[in-house]
């Protein structure tokens, strides 16, 4: 190891207006930084952290806001709307009973295929021989007829609703017709109008004039009211029918009808045991309301 020969007095000569501090590398006290002053590293540190807590808490107010409040959500798609009827004035079945007819024939529309035309109850009868015995036509069945009830309707509130249909031609037709009273009955035309006009007559009060047997279908010669108008009540009614119809039965019948019921043999109930007024009154619903 060597030794260190210099000795004192031989230190190399320094630049004149260098100091000391400055020879021995140490910073003078000028280029220390007072206290609490930070050096130009740490305040970009400081300042990286500030903006770091200011997106925080920006995010956790955005969480804290109400619903509704910030960006609009996306509008929610509509549902594909569905068919619907169009005009039929200008189908060829349509134009070929106005050119007949004329203003007996109304609005015509067509539904999924479906071709519905409105005609007047007076030339009802002449319509449907046409349709009927027309060679083109052919509509030799009334698969179906019935009525619809619309109580705002003060001038005709029911329409009567014939489905018609070609065996030969595999083709519909739906004629409507709106009335007060009643129209003209088809049984000339298609004999099985026959029960299908009793029972409209039978459930809304329709009549059909030159009927050959017009009265009720369903329900009993002398009950009250039309069930499927739309202003019957729905709820029980205690009529005159039940009052003049429901048998008196004696102590011993409803004490063996009670028994019956217990054991979940009502079925065997004789017809006049059905109906039982005095077990009515004596607390039991006849039509339970859903609670």
């Amino acid at each position: 190891m060597s030794e260190d020969t210099k000795q004192p007095g031989s230190e190399e000569p320094r630049e004149p207006g260098v100091s000391d501090a400055e020879a021995s590398g140490t910073p003078p006290p000028s280029a220390i930084p007072p206290a609490g002053t930070l050096a130009g590293a740490d305040a970009e540190k400081a300042s990286m952290v500030e903006q770091a807590k200011a997106r925080v808490a920006a995010v956790k107010e955005s969480l804290e806001q109400p619903a509704g409040v910030g960006a609009p959500k996306p509008p929610v798609k509509k549902k594909e709307e569905g068919p619907k009827p169009t005009d039929a004035s200008g189908h060829l079945l349509v134009k070929k009973l106005k050119a007949k007819f004329g203003a007996a024939i109304g609005d015509a529309s067509e539904f999924i295929g479906q071709l519905s035309v409105h005609v007047d109850g007076e030339h009802l009868v002449e319509i449907c021989n046409f349709l009927k015995t027309d060679r083109e036509a052919k509509f030799n069945y009334l698969s179906d007829l019935t009525c619809v009830h619309y109580p705002d309707r003060r001038q005709t509130p029911f329409e009567i609703v014939y489905n018609l249909f070609s065996i030969d031609t595999n083709e519909r037709v739906r004629l409507k017709v709106a009335t007060k009273d009643g129209v003209e009955s088809v049984t000339s035309v298609w004999p099985a109008a026959n029960w299908l006009e009793r029972e409209v007559y039978d459930l809304f009060g329709v009549r059909f004039i030159n009927h050959p047997d017009l009265r009720r279908l369903l329900l009993p010669p002398d009950w009250e009211g039309y069930p499927l108008r739309k202003d019957y009540p729905l709820e029980f009614v205690e009529n005159a029918w039940t009052a003049n119809h429901l048998p008196v039965m004696t102590d011993v019948e409803v004490e063996q009808l009670q028994q019956r019921r217990a054991y979940g043999l009502e079925v065997l109930s004789v017809p006049q045991e059905r109906v039982m007024r005095e077990i009515f009154r004596g607390g039991k619903d006849v039509m339970p309301k859903d609670k």
